[in-house]
């Protein structure tokens, strides 16, 4: 018997064989259609993970910068952290959010936004003024390039989970469902084969039983259509009359 592997337990009609090809369509279009996402999706995984490296690079060199002009301004004018907290107003940094839709997966992305202007432009201004405003360019060269690789880490671990589940659902359908699809039809097209083979038996049997049953009827239909021969008896008179000329005696009642 045909599609002996795993199969869903169905009766074998037509009407689940028709079911059954349209949803391995079905199946096999949706399988399509998420390996292209996947393919989509890897190549978007490969080049964040490209970017994600050039931007722990990028930012392991800036925050190297940004110590060393640290260091420059504690040389210069001491500790002015207590001037910085002092004359911070408001946020000089903002971060705003968006999101991107690669194929129908959303990622969020940030963006710094640079609010012009300072609000301690005075400190240093006795001296290692200089210092001050090469560590705050610095800072901020840092502080934008730590936005960039938290949006990229972000997009990186989305992605990164979403082709695990599309390779999930990729394999599940392509070495679950399509097989036992395939195996089901292959198994209702044999059985739907036998019953056509024992139906075709069947009415075989059948007509050779009207065949043989025509043939004996018309056998008995001839036989009762031969006339039974049935003989005269022989003229004793010795040969016939004139019946005209002839007459009977008066019958008298």
């Amino acid at each position: 018997m045909s599609g002996t592997g795993p199969r869903e337990n169905i009766f074998p009609t037509r009407m689940a064989l028709t079911n059954t090809k349209t949803r391995l369509k079905g199946a096999q279009t949706g399988h399509s259609l998420l390996a292209k996402k996947r393919d989509a999706l890897t190549t978007r995984f490969r080049a964040i993970l490209r970017r994600v490296d050039e931007a722990k690079r990028k930012m392991g060199r800036v925050m190297q910068l940004a110590s060393f002009s640290l260091a420059e301004v504690t040389y210069a004018t001491g500790d002015i952290s207590y001037l910085v907290q002092e004359q911070a107003k408001s946020a000089s940094f903002k971060v705003k959010a968006r999101q991107e839709n690669v194929s129908g997966v959303v990622l969020p992305a940030f963006e710094v936004d640079r609010v012009p202007g300072s609000d301690f432009n005075l400190t240093g201004l006795g001296r290692g003024g200089q210092q001050v405003l090469r560590a705050k360019e610095v800072y901020a060269k840092a502080v934008e390039t730590l936005v960039d690789l938290a949006s990229l880490q972000t997009a990186f671990m989305i992605l990164d989970e979403v082709i695990r589940a599309t390779n999930r659902r990729v394999n599940a359908i392509e070495h679950v469902v399509i097989p036992r699809l395939e195996n089901t039809i292959k198994y209702i097209s044999s059985e739907l084969d036998e019953m056509d083979r024992e139906e075709f038996f069947r009415l075989k049997k059948v007509q050779g039983k009207k065949k043989r049953d025509a043939e004996a009827a018309e056998a008995l239909r001839k036989t009762q259509e031969i006339p039974d021969i049935i003989e005269m008896p022989p003229d004793l008179t010795g040969g016939g009359g004139d019946l005209l000329g002839s007459k009977d005696e008066d019958v008298i009642f």
